[in-house]
């Protein structure tokens, strides 16, 4: 097998995320980064796909030069090489990062049986990537996948919905984005990252600089609601109010 898996260079999910002053850009001054978690999962399935059938495996990014350290960080764990589309940093949208990766994927002097993408961005939460892929190179693709096993030259895809799973049958080459908790993925070890610095980088700067036919307006932070602290009372006094409270949230 031959596996693809495209990450994005985000910052740390989890910490405080606060805008640019024009509110086109997520300000990165006193953030780290890594790839989005749904992302690490594709690399890790990749990584066991190969170890299981044979074949070799690619990690690609479209981003700043900073975002080699992510590429060899993929490495470290198990792909075997990388391709970065150096940008200037600038946000692309959907549709532009897509052909960039389209073009790149038509460069390659050998296809590929699978191209594997996180279900969104960790930062943008976009999804549309993946099918904008798919539907470039005339495969067929499936979102939101939690389990993946190679049949032959097919692929079983489960998709969790509420009264359970669906599957799917993929004849390949087709384009895959999975779901955080397919598996576990493993951590770098020092030979890793020591073999990761000798293995190669196919660096190229993408045509179209981000150009397409959409227009961003502005990024916007969701509110979140501020933590509260009520006095009940003092000393025994407060009992009742407690009680009460209890009774609200429905402990007692």
């Amino acid at each position: 097998m031959n596996v693809l898996v495209c990450v994005k260079r985000v910052p740390l999910t989890g910490g405080k995320i606060t805008l640019t002053e024009d509110q086109r850009a997520i300000s990165t001054r006193h953030l780290g980064f890594t790839v989005s978690p749904h992302e690490e999962c594709g690399v890790e399935e990749a990584i066991r796909l190969v170890e299981q059938h044979g074949g070799s495996t690619t990690v690609l990014t479209l981003g700043p030069p900073e975002a080699e350290e992510q590429l060899r960080d993929m490495m470290a764990i198990g792909i075997d090489r990388a391709i970065h589309l150096i940008t200037d940093g600038s946000e692309w949208d959907p549709q532009a990062t897509a052909k960039a990766i389209v073009d790149a994927i038509e460069a390659e002097p050998e296809p590929y049986d699978l191209i594997m993408f996180g279900n969104e961005s960790a930062d943008a939460g976009n999804c549309q990537v993946a099918i904008r892929v798919s539907q470039a190179l005339g495969r067929p693709v499936i979102n939101g996948v939690k389990a993946i096993v190679v049949d032959g030259d097919r692929l079983r895809c489960e998709q969790e919905v509420p009264a359970g799973r669906d599957v799917y049958l993929l004849a390949m080459p087709a384009v895959v984005g999975v779901k955080e908790g397919i598996n576990l993925p493993r951590y770098p070890s020092v030979p890793g990252r020591m073999r990761a610095k000798r293995k190669p980088v196919a660096a190229s700067e993408p045509q179209g600089g981000g150009e397409s036919g959409l227009e961003m307006v502005k990024l916007i932070v969701p509110e979140t609601a501020g933590k509260q602290a009520e006095v009940l009372g003092r000393g025994a006094e407060a009992a009742p109010a407690v009680v009460e409270i209890l009774q609200e949230i429905g402990v007692m």
